[in-house]
């Protein structure tokens, strides 16, 4: 079932968002004493919020009613207008999610869906700032107001920061429940109709919108692009670690996780069958569909958080339905979305992380005989193959070994599939984050090379007090060179300008298609393919139709 298949991806995935979110300090450089009222008028009425020399920040405006109640897994509804002004000098409350051994960031708020809006003061002249629009990634823990724009809001941007339903409050299903599967990307999208409605009463441009997100917040993206409910409500997309077009060999994301095609969709009825398991495990099922969903409705947001693996089981989108009528790696594949600018790219050594929290980072070492199987699990009677080509002694580890090889075949190829599909048919710009000595401040027990880990480039474009403390002088310059390309590419729909190292089109008919590398002691092009030997994978691709196939299940040629 599609709730047990989902839970050590979530577990691990969790971390991923909790290790470049949750430190986020003080709102503003400036003490509070130094701070000034500033007060704007958004469609639902007046909001106050904070202005310094050099920045106003407003915090937790609603953007859609509470998700409670009756509306407990609905569309997001409008905000009911209020009278006077509203505060909006502090964080709103997270939306529901456990707290972890990473961050203490417990919630059981269904009255969450708000935002942050972010921009300079005073606003730049020239007439209204570019919006950039940030969907957090993960999808079960996580928030808008964890993540701090002021270092983008520094280049003339207005910075939106969202909150959104997750885990089973954002994704859960069941039959003759409309929407299932999809109200996260609902309220990202009613996120996103807000921002065109008030964005001008920030200083922002409505119609200059760029939608950017980390992994599960990308594949969101992904979804956007190919959504009849998206369209035209953002002009470019940055997507980061994406995980739209990419499929999963098992045992990838653990030992017992089965191989599946689609990494992060689902069909409406696996998301709805999976309802089915949850809510048989909470004693609302035997008496029809509308008194399962009364009876599930009207449950504590506590009990739902203390049921074993349930708020990770829903960590997927739903396709087949009203808000992704097809699935949107097909979509994609095919050209049917928006020719928009696109920047797309990951990090070099995407599955280290997953790799070193599961075993050597937390004292439980990846052994040789533990490679061996792992590789027979994923690709069966091409496992001597692969192998072959990646020689556990040619590691520091086995556990490095396993990540390069995971990295390699499903996050480098997936990467590339996605750019190859952008750049047939529009501007798109690919990059590698490839700093290997990225900060890792998390105090895990074990030594561990995390490299330039899953959603590791993320503090170098939001500042981050548990990252920033360690950077480097070439760490601090790389930081601001990324930021740059980010904040031009949302102003004009390309990363380059005068001063900025030279980043071209990634271009699916060259030999080498130009894949920008971000690293301290360089930035410039990089042979992506042969880096991640796409060329082995492709060849070992086309001499087994079936590939890869195992006894757990099998996935799906490649689609560039």
């Amino acid at each position: 079932m599609a709730v047990k298949r989902t839970v050590v991806i979530a577990v691990l995935a969790s971390a991923a968002f909790l290790m470049v979110g949750t430190s986020a300090p003080d709102p503003l450089r400036a003490p509070m004493s130094a701070s000034a009222a500033a007060t704007v008028r958004t469609d639902a009425g007046l909001v106050r919020g904070l202005r310094t020399a050099s920045h106003t920040l407003f915090r937790g405006i609603p953007y859609a009613g509470p998700a409670e109640g009756a509306y407990r897994w609905a569309a997001p509804r409008p905000v009911q207008p209020w009278k006077g002004v509203r505060d909006g000098t502090k964080p709103g409350p997270l939306c529901a999610q456990v707290a972890s051994p990473y961050a203490d960031a417990a919630s059981l708020e269904e009255d969450c869906l708000v935002l942050d809006v972010t921009a300079r003061a005073p606003a730049a002249a020239g007439g209204p700032a570019p919006v950039l629009v940030w969907i957090h990634g993960d999808g079960s823990v996580g928030g808008g107001s964890l993540f701090d724009a002021r270092r983008l809001a520094d280049r003339g941007l207005v910075v939106v920061t969202v909150n959104y339903r997750l885990g089973v409050f954002g994704g859960f299903g069941y039959p003759g429940l409309d929407g299932s599967g999809t109200f996260a990307l609902q309220d990202q999208q009613a996120a996103l109709d807000w921002v065109r409605r008030n964005a001008g009463a920030f200083g922002g441009d409505p119609g200059n919108v760029t939608v950017a997100g980390s992994s599960f917040g990308a594949a969101a993206i992904s979804g956007h692009l190919t959504s009849p409910g998206a369209r035209g409500l953002f002009h470019r997309a940055i997507l980061a670690s994406g995980e739209g077009m990419m499929d999963m060999p098992a045992g990838a994301m653990g030992e017992g996780v089965p191989a599946y095609p689609y990494y992060t969709w689902r069909t409406e009825r696996e998301v709805r069958d999976a309802g089915v398991e949850m809510t048989s495990s909470l004693g609302c099922a035997g008496r029809g569909p509308e008194h399962a969903l009364r009876c599930l409705r009207a449950l504590p947001v506590k009990t739902l958080l203390a049921v074993p693996h349930i708020m990770n089981a829903f960590q997927t989108f739903a396709y087949g339905t009203e808000v992704l009528p097809e699935l949107p790696e097909k979509a994609l594949d095919e050209g049917r979305f928006p020719r928009i600018p696109l920047m797309s790219g990951a990090t070099r050594d995407e599955h280290r992380l997953f790799v070193g929290m599961a075993h050597d980072a937390v004292g439980s070492p990846f052994t040789a005989d533990q490679y061996e199987r792992a590789l027979t699990t994923a690709f069966g009677r091409r496992a001597d193959t692969v192998s072959a080509q990646y020689r556990v002694g040619d590691f520091p580890s086995p556990a490095l070994a396993w990540a390069t090889v995971v990295t390699d075949r499903m996050w480098a190829r997936g990467t590339y599939a996605q750019a190859v599909a952008f750049g047939r048919h529009t501007p798109t710009y690919a990059y590698e984050f490839a700093d290997r000595d990225a900060p890792m401040y998390l105090p895990f027990p074990g030594d561990f090379d995390f490299g330039a880990y899953h959603a590791g480039d993320t503090p170098y474009v939001f500042e981050d007090a548990g990252s920033q403390k360690h950077f480097t002088p070439a760490q601090i310059r790389l930081a601001d060179t990324m930021t740059d390309h980010w904040a031009r590419f949302a102003r004009t729909g390309t990363p380059n300008r005068p001063g900025l190292p030279r980043w071209p089109r990634f271009d699916p008919a060259r030999a080498v298609p130009h894949t920008q590398f971000l690293a301290p002691d360089g930035v410039g092009p990089v042979d992506y393919a042969m880096e991640h030997r796409l060329d082995f994978w492709r060849r070992l691709a086309e001499q087994d139709t079936a590939f890869p196939q195992s006894e757990a299940g099998e996935g799906k040629e490649p689609s560039s």
